[in-house]
């Protein structure tokens, strides 16, 4: 008799939220790990910032059809609320876990709500085709903040010791969680966390609300640690990292990669359209002030840079990198930049003001994958330069696009990026100047296909069919 499928439950909170890093990474590993075999897998719903409506009873009670699409639609409403205060939701869930009761997970039946499923978690990474794979799984709903479980913790830890809820997994063999997770599991239940990055402890200066992040992060982490926890990092350099915080892990602690979406690969196309995206695609917030321009040519010379604005991800490196060869040998090379406004964005966007006003530098959103696919691919280099990375997405996309990378020499590019990549010190534009213009200089044209040529078999490792064995092993081989 074959033994019973893997029983495995994964946090799906971030797919809510933006297209690429973590929230890409939750939803191709849904995609994923939905299609191995020996697995069952169910999504976890859970909001940041307020309080869910209860789904359906774990157990059939008999309800009637029209009581049950009642309790369902009603959890779609409380998903698209708006954040409430999540000191409120803490002090309810601190009096539950004093008494000793936990957090339940309801049912949520993706059935009727097919629409809403796809549009509200996947639609942002995942093909059409996936339609019928991720709407037809079973998912459980946390009504519980997640904000609200940190902000618990952190009270309670002012009066000696921090206190996380218990959410009720019975049932589920494993839960995967996609940071640090702000609670406890069942006791049968196998919490593996899917460690992304230690930015927040070791590079607490890079992030936003600094103070409630790197506390945040690290009770957590602290308490996943001691209550036995496994850890499965995005990035040999990552596990390194958390190692550096907890050495008593080390054997609960694994890599395994990200995967590249599917999206990504290397497509004939025509830099004509180049020109069009911009235009389509150029951020319309007011602080930017873009105009749509009225001439690009033809054909267009950039360099690309795809991240979100802050100061962690080195934009002001780049920029300085740009002006130098535009004021050189490159007078009429662009600078497109994909990507939301992140934190501290308003100093950079000051120094990108002037160029926009003038035509040369744009910032687009919301690219969609194909037309990412074209920019990627007929950028005279893509431009990796930030200061602390996890692994880095856009780098990979862009060599399984067939474009050249340029990174900098931090130890996670070296890792994932490998011999792929020209390299430069972030600290130093200069430095970051000369690698750019050792790729795009017409006259070492044989560099630049060399690093395409050498980008292609780099980014294969990163292909779902390479990494999704990987997870198979791990999971299954965990202790029962």
């Amino acid at each position: 008799m074959a033994d019973p499928a893997l029983r495995v439950l994964l946090e799906l909170r971030p797919a809510f939220d933006g297209h690429a890093g973590i929230p890409q990474e939750a939803r191709l590993l849904f995609r994923g790990l939905r299609r191995l075999e020996g697995l069952d897998v169910e999504g976890l719903l859970q909001s940041s910032g307020h309080a869910l409506a209860r789904g359906l009873p774990v157990k059939d009670e008999g309800w009637s059809r029209d009581k049950q699409l009642n309790r369902l639609s009603r959890v779609v409403v409380s998903l698209r609320k708006e954040v409430h205060n999540p000191y409120v939701a803490a002090l309810g869930m601190l009096v539950r876990a004093l008494t000793g009761a936990t957090e339940e997970l309801s049912r949520f039946e993706a059935a009727a709500f097919r629409d809403f499923i796809w549009q509200a978690l996947f639609a942002r990474t995942l093909h059409a085709e996936d339609f019928d794979s991720v709407t037809q799984a079973g998912y459980r709903v946390a009504r519980v903040p997640w904000t609200a479980m940190h902000r618990m913790a952190l009270l309670t830890r002012k009066l000696g010791h921090a206190t996380y809820p218990r959410l009720d997994t019975r049932g589920f063999d494993v839960m995967i969680a996609e940071t640090p997770y702000p609670a406890r599991v069942s006791g049968a239940t196998r919490l593996v966390v899917r460690y992304h990055d230690a930015i927040p402890l070791l590079m607490p200066h890079t992030i936003s609300d600094m103070a409630y992040h790197q506390a945040s992060h690290y009770h957590a982490l602290r308490t996943n640690v001691e209550a036995g926890a496994h850890f499965a990092c995005v990035s040999e350099s990552t596990r390194q990292d958390l190692l550096r915080i907890f050495p008593q892990v080390e054997s609960r602690a694994v890599t395994i990669h990200n995967m590249v979406s599917h999206h990504y690969y290397p497509e004939l196309s025509t830099p004509a359209r180049v020109p069009e995206v911009i235009r389509t695609r150029l951020n319309d917030d007011e602080a930017l002030g873009q105009r749509s321009p009225r001439e690009l040519g033809e054909r267009v010379d950039y360099l690309l840079m795809v991240s979100t604005l802050e100061p962690r991800k080195n934009h002001a490196a780049l920029l300085s990198a740009w002006e130098q060869l535009r004021a050189g040998a490159h007078p009429d090379l662009k600078l497109v930049v994909v990507g939301m406004l992140g934190w501290q964005h308003e100093p950079i966007l000051r120094k990108f003001r002037p160029w926009i006003e003038r035509g040369e530098l744009f910032v687009l959103q919301d690219v969609p994958s194909p037309e990412l696919r074209l920019l990627y691919r007929h950028a005279r280099a893509t431009a990796c330069p930030s200061f602390g990375e996890g692994f880095d997405f856009s780098g990979v996309e862009a060599m399984r696009c067939g474009g050249a990378v340029v990174a900098s020499d931090i130890a996670v590019h070296r890792e994932v990026f490998a011999d792929a990549a020209e390299y430069f010190s972030p600290y130093s534009a200069d430095d970051l100047a000369q690698a750019l213009a050792r790729v795009i200089d017409p006259a070492q044209s044989a560099r630049r296909e060399d690093l395409v040529r050498r980008g292609e078999p780099v980014a294969a490792r990163y292909l779902p069919e390479r990494i999704l064995p990987r997870w198979r092993e791990y999971l299954l081989g965990l202790p029962r």
